[in-house]
């Protein structure tokens, strides 16, 4: 629930149900923090500064957190500024736009929060349009047009005065100004209601969302400090959000785009070799195979509940051979009453916790595999999660095969149809996550996935080079049975499937 209303079920990124007021036709009632990363180039903060003090949104529900990022000399508050203004220093043990934002936003109290750059001279509407969105309901990320101007020769009373009486375009020679690339990308797609990953235009200079999606994420990654803004935007899609772009938040960035040039080329390098590493929906960034990269494109959840250690590390086995055929970078998590394990029980042949212990041993330093007692409840970071019967683990190409499909269809659930009558799942996070936070108590999860991203089932065949899996486990000695699991009924019968796909029908 937000404001005491129903969140809206938006499907993909269809913001269309969303109808935000006219600009200047409301009253706002929401606390804003508007957070701003700084390094030096004291000049452009007090042009920012002097923009920000023009606002139509009221000044006395927003506050302004400069983050002073190791200027020298320390950067200071200007005389045009906003009434609630202050400066803080970053803290030590880190650098970068993404650390200085964390300090902000600890300190910050607005129930909305603003990322903006501190070279960027805004219209006097453009914190008001962002955040009508956000008194509509709780999950939005909204994000403002800019353009880019070599610095004109400004004063800070300029600009106040510019966009005080809303004619800041009388700054800058307009014939000047150059197009952004990712206003160019919002406009082909219809303001990002059409886009697959509209994540990929969430670069950072003006960027609104709630405090509470915010904590959600735990925060920009301080690890990456080129690209911070796309790897965090990338996380928020997986929690569910939706991207709104609001071109009424014009703005003019000081400075032309940094990727021009050959400095600019090998920014794009290092920014790409960031998002290799956690943004595991560029494909096109993974291309060598043996890489282990620390997010995953693919959790796989496997039940080992019941099951003897010769089912379980055949199984794993056969997973992580199956990949130099097919998705490298997969993760497994084997959920089991790990916690439970004594020191003692461990040590006795022929238990249970025997087998288990042995299994943990022998898995233990595979930074592919994880031990869970329950799955979390979504995949996230990963985009995608596998739940399988611990007897059928996906073949070689299978899941490169699912993940594809997925992709092609904008399906949010995979109901694959085992031979046996059994099922699995593929999950898409972003669907599980956006489920988990509209559903209604006691609402079936998956039903909520087919409103906003579809579901599909099919056979597992459908997925398989062969026309029938070979089966993977090995046969375990005869004096050690193995325990097959439970028989499942088609996941058509609301009931059993929900107790079984842990990660996704059961709600924590």
């Amino acid at each position: 629930m937000t404001g005491g209303h129903v969140r809206p079920r938006i499907r993909h990124n269809d913001y269309s149900p969303l109808a935000p007021p006219p600009v200047g036709e409301w009253v706002p009632t929401l606390p804003a923090s508007v957070v701003i990363p700084a390094h030096g180039r004291q000049h452009r903060l007090n042009l920012t500064l002097a923009a920000l003090a023009a606002q139509t949104y009221p000044a006395s529900l927003t506050e302004v957190i400069v983050v002073d990022d190791g200027s020298d000399p320390p950067l200071r508050l200007p005389e045009i500024r906003p009434d609630n203004t202050r400066i803080i220093s970053s803290p030590p043990g880190g650098w970068g736009a993404g650390h200085a934002m964390n300090a902000g936003v600890e300190v910050a109290t607005g129930e909305i929060v603003q990322r903006l750059d501190a070279d960027m001279v805004i219209c006097r509407e453009h914190l008001e349009a962002l955040f009508r969105w956000h008194h509509l309901t709780d999950y939005l990320v909204t994000i403002g047009g800019k353009k880019f101007a070599e610095e004109p020769a400004l004063t800070p009373e300029q600009v106040y005065d510019a966009v005080r009486h809303g004619t800041p375009e009388t700054l800058f020679d307009p014939a000047a100004l150059v197009s952004s690339s990712t206003e160019e990308t919002i406009r082909r797609l219809g303001g990002l209601r059409a886009s697959r990953n509209p994540y990929q235009v969430c670069t950072g200079p003006t960027v609104s969302l709630r405090r509470a999606l915010l904590r959600e994420v735990r925060g920009f990654d301080p690890e990456v400090v080129r690209g911070q803004d796309t790897e965090f935007a990338y996380r928020l899609a997986q929690a569910g959000a939706v991207f709104v772009p609001d071109m009424t938040a014009r703005a003019v960035h000081l400075g032309l785009p940094a990727q021009r040039g050959e400095h600019g080329k090998a920014i794009v390098r290092l920014v790409e070799t960031h998002l290799a590493q956690k943004v595991p929906l560029r494909r096109d960034l993974r291309k060598e195979r043996d890489r282990r990269r620390p997010v995953p494109y693919v959790e796989i959840v496997l039940d080992v509940t019941g099951a003897d250690e010769t089912l379980i590390r055949t199984s794993v086995d056969a997973i992580l051979t199956g990949t130099d055929a097919g998705l490298t970078d997969i993760a497994i998590t084997l959920v089991g009453p790990w916690p439970g394990l004594s020191d003692r029980a461990s040590q006795a042949p022929g238990s249970r916790a025997f087998d288990l212990a042995l299994v943990r041993e022998a898995f233990r330093h595979d930074q592919r595999v994880r031990f869970a007692e329950r799955a979390a409840p979504t995949a996230a970071p990963a985009p995608f999660r596998y739940t399988t019967p611990i007897d059928s683990p996906p073949a070689a190409d299978e899941l490169e095969r699912m993940t594809k499909t997925m992709l092609e269809e904008r399906l949010g659930l995979l109901v694959v149809e085992l031979p046996d009558g059994r099922t699995a799942a593929l999950e898409r996070t972003e669907a599980a996550a956006r489920a988990r936070l509209l559903a209604r108590p006691g609402e079936d999860l998956s039903a909520v996935i087919e409103e906003t991203h579809g579901i599909r089932h099919a056979a597992e065949k459908e997925f398989l080079t062969a026309p029938q899996r070979q089966p993977a486990p090995a046969t375990p000695p005869a004096s050690r049975p193995v325990q097959q699991p439970v028989a499942q009924p088609p996941v058509t019968q609301p009931e059993r499937p929900r107790q079984r796909l842990g990660g996704l029908f059961r709600r924590s």
